[in-house]
């Protein structure tokens, strides 16, 4: 008998329980038809609610806190993502806190166990739109640093296509695409992280870039150097063919030949075509050699020529009655003289040609004197 008391009773106290445990969550499911009446009548039943909506304002406070010091004190993407992921749970925290429910309820809670917080619609309101803001930080850090990934692959990939590359249009259109690359960089929003390990790298990826486009605008300078060197060689050679020349137009060669050398000097050791100007130079300054010899000769000709003429003039002159038989030793003496002077007249000169006929006459008057 007793036995079937007391199992009497804790069927009691199990229905009892059950029934109160299915009361307590049916008056505080989340709907203001249920839970204002109940916040009047028996505001202890609602304590389960109080308490949770106490742990996600406390929860919410402190994840917005942390993200707000992840964001804004970037040291790492991890950063970001961690703050990202405190965000979310901030959202997730105010999500639970249904609006309605911020006011009235949190006031009566507070008043029965001394809370020290006051969450109050303004300031749920400011919470969410603070986390709206993180989270369009987020979103641009994001594209900022996802931007950074894709362009300094795109800098490293063409850095060593240029080095692969053997055509120059390749080559330009590598270019072209890594000055873009370096743009799209220099283009991150500057508050954002990506943008701080972009300054930190910016030197390097210019000194590279500079590098190489220096090594461009070197070659074609130094083409355009050579070029121009070619130009007046060539302009040289038409003109110092099919000697002889006279000495104002062996000194015009000599100019042009000047001309050409001048434009090759101006390529440096470390540019790009130093080693083919040098070739190009041995030849020019070969060249110039040759016309300042055949200058020099031409000069020393056509003044020995000169003497000569002046001599034969003399000697006519003075023997324009015939060559008596006390003058001959004299006569042949002077004509002597006169025709080494001829003899100085280098072939190949302008000069040449008179300077034979004139030594073909003196030798005739030499032989005549001699009869």
């Amino acid at each position: 008998m007793k036995l079937k008391l007391i199992a009497w009773g804790l069927g009691i106290t199990t229905v009892t329980t059950a029934g109160l445990v299915g009361l307590i969550s049916l008056v505080n499911l989340p709907y203001p038809m249920i839970r204002r009446p109940v916040s009047k009548v028996a505001p202890l039943l609602l304590l389960p609610s109080y308490i949770e909506m106490d742990h996600n304002y406390r929860e919410a406070i402190a994840h917005v806190e942390q993200a707000d010091q992840l964001i804004h004190h970037v040291s790492s993407f991890d950063d970001i993502k961690l703050g990202e992921e405190k965000v979310k749970l901030a959202q997730d925290n105010l999500d639970k806190l249904p609006v309605w429910f911020i006011g009235y309820e949190p006031k009566r809670y507070c008043e029965m166990f001394s809370c020290s917080w006051q969450f109050t619609i303004d300031e749920f309101e400011a919470a969410r739109k603070k986390i709206g803001r993180m989270e369009a930080i987020i979103f641009q850090q994001k594209n900022a640093f996802n931007t950074y990934q894709e362009t300094d692959k795109k800098l490293q990939e063409a850095k060593q296509n240029y080095q692969q590359a053997t055509e120059p249009e390749e080559k330009q259109t590598i270019v072209r695409s890594w000055q873009q690359s370096l743009d799209e960089l220099q283009q991150l929003p500057p508050q954002t992280f990506a943008a701080t390990l972009v300054n930190s790298k910016l030197n390097i990826y210019q000194r590279d870039f500079q590098s190489v486009t220096g090594n461009i605008t070197g070659k074609q300078r130094t083409n355009t150097m050579i070029t121009a060197a070619k130009s007046f060689s060539l302009s040289a050679k038409k003109l110092c063919t099919n000697p002889p020349h006279s000495v104002d137009k062996w000194q015009e060669c000599q100019q042009l030949w000047q001309k050409a050398i001048r434009r090759l000097e101006t390529i440096s050791q470390n540019e790009i075509g130093y080693l083919e100007t040098q070739d190009l130079l041995a030849e020019y300054e070969t060249n110039l050699s040759v016309v300042k010899l055949n200058s020099k000769v031409e000069k020393q000709s056509v003044l020995a020529l000169e003497i000569a003429k002046k001599e034969i003039q003399g000697i006519q002159k003075k023997f324009a009655n015939g060559v008596e038989s006390n003058q001959q030793k004299l006569f042949i003496n002077k004509m002597q003289i006169t025709m080494d002077q001829l003899k100085k007249v280098e072939k190949g000169t302008t000069a040449y040609e008179e300077a034979q006929k004139l030594l073909e006459f003196a030798q005739t008057k030499m032989q005549e004197a001699k009869q």
